[in-house]
C-alpha cells in the first residue's frame, strides 16, 4: 500500500470505529441505533421532514417511517403540517426529555473528544472532515455501479 492508500485505510477504519461506537452506545442504552440517530437528528429543536432525516442521516425512509410510528405511539414525537410541505417531525416535551436523557452522555463524550482534537489539530479539522465525507459520498455514487451495471 502506498501512502495515500494507507491514509484512506486509516480514515475508513476511523469512520467505522465512530459508527461502531454509536451502535454500541445505542445497545448499551437499550435503543435501536436508527432510533437513536433519529432522536439525535431531532434534538436540535428544529422541525425536520422524514425525507430530510432519511437523506441527511442515511436511514432508509421506510425505517424512519417505522420509528416515527413507534415514537408517536409512545408520545415522544408529533407530526405537524406545514402548508404545501411534507409533514414535519418534532419531539414532544416528553420526547425532548427522553432524548436528552439518552444523548447527554454522548454529547459530553463528543464535546470532550472534539475539544482534545481541536487543541491538538487545527480547527479546520471539522471543515476538512465534512468536506471529505461529502466528496466521498458523491464520488462513491459515480464510481460504484449499482445492480446490473447501473449507477444508482
Amino acid at each position: 500500500m502506498d501512502e495515500k492508500d494507507q491514509a484512506i485505510y486509516r480514515l475508513m477504519e476511523a469512520t467505522n470505529q465512530i459508527d461502531g461506537s454509536y451502535y454500541l452506545c445505542a445497545r448499551r442504552m437499550g435503543e435501536k441505533s436508527n432510533t437513536l440517530a433519529l432522536l439525535y437528528a431531532l434534538s436540535d429543536g428544529r422541525p425536520h421532514s422524514q425525507t430530510q432525516v432519511s437523506r441527511e442521516w442515511l436511514i432508509p425512509k421506510t425505517t424512519v417511517n417505522t420509528i416515527v410510528k413507534e415514537l408517536r405511539e409512545k408520545g415522544l414525537l408529533t407530526l405537524s403540517c406545514a402548508p404545501g410541505r411534507e409533514k414535519e417531525l418534532l419531539l414532544t416535551p416528553a420526547g425532548n426529555q427522553y432524548a436528552a436523557g439518552l444523548l447527554s452522555g454522548m454529547w459530553a463524550a463528543e464535546r470532550a473528544a472534539l475539544e482534545e482534537t481541536l487543541e491538538r489539530y487545527s480547527p479546520r479539522f471539522v471543515e476538512a472532515f465534512a468536506f471529505f465525507s461529502q466528496r466521498l459520498a458523491q464520488l462513491l455514487l459515480l464510481h460504484v455501479p449499482g445492480p446490473a451495471g447501473t449507477s444508482q
